[in-house]
Formats: structure tokens, C-alpha cells, sequence
């Protein structure tokens, strides 16, 4: 999981990405201009930016000059224009790579995790949460409640990591059921429902994180 900045003048473009992003199971955070996205680089550490070019009050070019003095975050840009000289005054503006508007969304994670892998030297990543007495360790897949090791069904493990990898959006069952089960799982709702039940119990006091969504699903507080 990577923590992502996507700045872009366009909502629909900033919402596409966010939405594959996400699914990729990415932290992400928006700013709709050059200026918002200092802003935010300002006030916390990004993996990566994809960063829009042609933006108003500042352009991506700039934004990046200015992000660039603290820090060395790696940057994807975007642009509709994708002429030689421009592809050149990217990658010389500090660039990790230069994709040309319209894109492909697949194409563009897979070109986002190219350049994660590459900056992040090709070592994996141990990756925990926690909050209060709940821990979780991505890596190791264990979970502890209070000090405590959870004992978790395989498919507890999967439901609880993709809810915390999705922490604070509201996830429908179908959502839940494609991530955790797959595409082609044939079961009813209701074991998504007694797997949320047995996940609750495992938890103990932090259960109270899942909320029941009520005609849609569920969403972890986190």
C-alpha cells in the first residue's frame, strides 16, 4: 500500500484514478490545482504524485519545482500534450515518468507500481496498522487485539485486511463479496453477514469499528 497525491483540475480524471488507486488498495488524497498540491506536500509524506501539467493558478511543472525543495517524492505526470519537447521538459522538471492524456487507467496502476517498486529499491514494504489496542501486520498476516494474537479464519484474515485497506469508505456487500471471495463466488449474502459476525467477535472491543451500513454494507472506522 502506498500513500498517493493525485492533482488534477478535472474531478472526473481526479475520481478515476482515485478509484483504481484505491482499489489497488492505495491511500489516496486529492488537490484540484499546482497551489493545493504544495499545500499538501507540505503538511504530509506522499509515496508518489501523479500530477497533472496544465493546470490553473500553477502549473504541474511548477508545482513540482516548489515540492521538490523539501522533498523527493517521485512524480508521475500527465498531460494532453505529448510532443517530444514536452515529454523532455518533464522528465528534465524531475519526472519518474510521462503519461499522455487519454489514458488507460490499468495501464497507469501498472506504470504507478513500476515506480514504487523501482524507488522503493524492490524490498518489500513491511506494512502494520493500528490504532488503540488493535494491531494488524500486513506482512506477517497476524493481528492482535490488546496484546493479545486474534485467532482468525483464513477468510477472517482477507475481510479484515480489505476493510482496513479500505478504512473509512463505505464498502456494498457486492464490493466486499467480489474483493474477498472473488468474481465468481456463487454463496449467498449471508456469508458475507456471518463472516462479518465471526470477524466482529475476534476483535472483541474494536468491533465497534465496523459499521453496519444499513441497505448497502459495511464500512470500517479507521
Amino acid at each position: 500500500m502506498a500513500k498517493i497525491l493525485i492533482v488534477d483540475d478535472e474531478e472526473r480524471i481526479r475520481e478515476l484514478i482515485e478509484k483504481y488507486a484505491r482499489f489497488e488498495g492505495h491511500e489516496v488524497a486529492m488537490a484540484a490545482d499546482g497551489l493545493a498540491a504544495i499545500e499538501a506536500a507540505k503538511k504530509e509524506a506522499f509515496d508518489l504524485i501523479i500530477m497533472d501539467v496544465m493546470m490553473p493558478e500553477l502549473d504541474g511543472f511548477s508545482a513540482v519545482k516548489e515540492i521538490r525543495k523539501g522533498s523527493a517524492t517521485p512524480v508521475l505526470f500527465l498531460s494532453a500534450r505529448g510532443e517530444e519537447y514536452d515529454r523532455i521538459h518533464g522528465f528534465e522538471s524531475g519526472a519518474d515518468d510521462y503519461v499522455v492524456k487519454p489514458f488507460s487507467p490499468k495501464e497507469l496502476m501498472l506504470r504507478l507500481e513500476a515506480i514504487l517498486k523501482r524507488t522503493r529499491g524492490e524490498e518489500q514494504r513491511h506494512e502494520t496498522w493500528s490504532r488503540e489496542g488493535l494491531s494488524a501486520d500486513f506482512t506477517a498476516r497476524t493481528v492482535s487485539v490488546d496484546g493479545e494474537a486474534a485467532a482468525m479464519s483464513p477468510k477472517e484474515y482477507e475481510l479484515f485486511f480489505y476493510l482496513l485497506r479500505n478504512r473509512n469508505i463505505a464498502l456494498s456487500r457486492e464490493k466486499l463479496i467480489e474483493g474477498v471471495w472473488g468474481y465468481s463466488f456463487l454463496g449467498e449474502d449471508r456469508t458475507l453477514d456471518t463472516h462479518i459476525k465471526l470477524l466482529r467477535k475476534s476483535l472483541g472491543p474494536y468491533a465497534k469499528w465496523i459499521v453496519t451500513l444499513r441497505g448497502l454494507g459495511y464500512r470500517f472506522e479507521g
